[in-house]
């Protein structure tokens, strides 16, 4: 390196954006992922050990992904090579593999290349690659915010351990805003700058887990901001909001506001109000609700205010609760929506509450005994029991019905399930009246 690159990555490195300056040069300055890098775990020590092999991160943007890999690159006493899926050509790939043989041939020294966004390599690249994995000649840290097991190549998927960087946590946020206001090295300590609690609560809620998004608001706030009479710049929760663009909603996740709202919605659903429902959905995902916390109200009310009056609606409920875990926000929000419209105005009954309501208290205040007929017939001894016997198979009779007792003696004339006269349930209704006839 000589002066002049030198001085270049001097002052690259001071006027870098925050979120690139604040990175972590060693495993204990990473803030969240313990359930890769936490003390016992296996990344940890192979980081620690110097013991890589090849590896892929794979997570949301701001996660930690890249950070990581740099992490590495202070750790590790491997040559460490960045590229970028989306530059990166055949020439430069040649050049890499071409630096590591001789590195290895001359100095018996490893090196690891670094591939962030690698879903965007071709199938064409991801093979030019394999070999050189294979054979130790490299070793490979790709990053992707796509699923590796559908973008990335089977056979570098399987020399590859896999690990998924989850969204940071709240606290987690708060912690780098925190650092970030307070480094005179690598933040921002030299402005003098101190941040609200309202603000600091605001910009980790808002933030949706991604450092980057909440580094580059609390960056741009700091400069923008003009000091206030005692010297200091003040970042207030009016300044938060402006830098993150996006208007505060009085909504405490722990507070009166997450019950009050998220009770309307679910009223919204039960009332057939699909207007309500999908407006109290929004101001939920505005102000950063918890899109699991959401997909888990929108199954419930399927169940309990819609039941068999539309078996789908649980079956929809539960498919947008898979699906929100898997693709996360800002589309989520579309996923949410029409399960939440579909509940809201789907046919409703409380049948199946009132059903196990019932049968539970009679549970608690009756013991009974399960009827010989329908006891287990086939371990041994059970004929001679009389376990089992005369009892009939259903689909052995026209209909695949027959008359029997199935209660126990004790409440054999007991009704639980009383179905409505809405949408599937009169089916139903008049399904189980039917039999009784027969």
């Amino acid at each position: 390196m000589d002066l002049f690159e030198y001085a270049r990555e001097q002052t690259m490195e001071k006027e870098s954006p925050l979120a690139s300056r604040l990175r972590p040069t060693s495993l204990e300055e990473v803030v969240g992922q313990r359930h890769i890098i936490g003390k016992d775990r296996l990344l940890y020590r192979a980081i620690k050990a110097d013991k890589l092999s090849s590896i892929i991160f794979y997570g949301p943007p701001g996660t930690g992904k890249t950070t990581l890999a740099r992490v590495i690159a202070h750790t590790t006493s491997a040559e460490f090579i960045q590229i970028n899926a989306t530059a990166a050509g055949k020439k430069d790939m040649e050049a890499v593999v071409k630096n590591a043989q001789d590195i290895k041939g001359m100095y018996q020294k490893r090196t690891i290349l670094f591939v962030d966004e690698i879903h965007r390599f071709n199938k064409g690249q991801q093979d030019y690659l394999l070999p050189f994995v294979e054979d130790g000649t490299i070793i490979l840290i790709g990053a992707t915010t796509e699923n590796p097991y559908f973008e990335v190549n089977g056979a570098l998927i399987s020399r590859s351990s896999i690990f998924e960087l989850k969204p940071l946590s709240h606290e987690d946020i708060k912690v780098l805003l925190k650092r970030a206001v307070e480094d005179e090295k690598k933040g921002m300590g030299s402005y003098r700058a101190e941040i609200e609690d309202d603000a600091l609560e605001f910009l980790a809620d808002i933030s949706g887990g991604d450092a980057r998004n909440a580094l580059n608001a609390i960056e741009l706030g700091i400069l923008t901001t003009e000091r206030s009479g005692d010297g200091k710049v003040h970042i207030t929760l009016d300044v938060a909001s402006e830098c993150i663009q996006k208007r505060v909603v009085r909504y405490d996740k722990t507070g009166d506001n997450h019950y009050d709202t998220s009770s309307a919605f679910i009223k919204s659903m039960r009332g057939s109000d699909a207007d309500a429902a999908v407006y109290y959905l929004a101001k939920m995902l505005y102000a950063g609700e918890d899109i699991k916390f959401i997909a888990r109200r929108i199954m419930i009310c399927a169940a309990e205010d819609v039941g068999n009056a539309d078996p789908m609606a649980l079956t929809v409920a539960v498919s947008a609760a898979q699906a929100v875990e898997r693709i996360g926000m800002p589309e989520a929000q579309i996923i949410l929506s029409q399960a939440a419209l579909y509940v809201a105005t789907a046919p409703k009954s409380n049948s199946a509450v009132n059903a196990i309501s019932a049968a539970m208290e009679n549970v608690r205040s009756h013991p009974t005994t399960v009827p010989a007929h329908l006891q287990d017939a086939h371990y041994g001894g059970a004929g001679k029991l009389g376990r089992g016997l005369d009892y009939k198979y259903a689909h052995n009779y026209p209909k695949h019905y027959v008359a029997q007792q199935y209660l126990p003696d004790e409440i054999k004339d007991a009704k639980f399930y009383e179905p409505g006269d809405n949408g599937h349930e009169r089916q139903i209704k008049e399904w189980m009246e039917y039999i009784k006839k027969v």
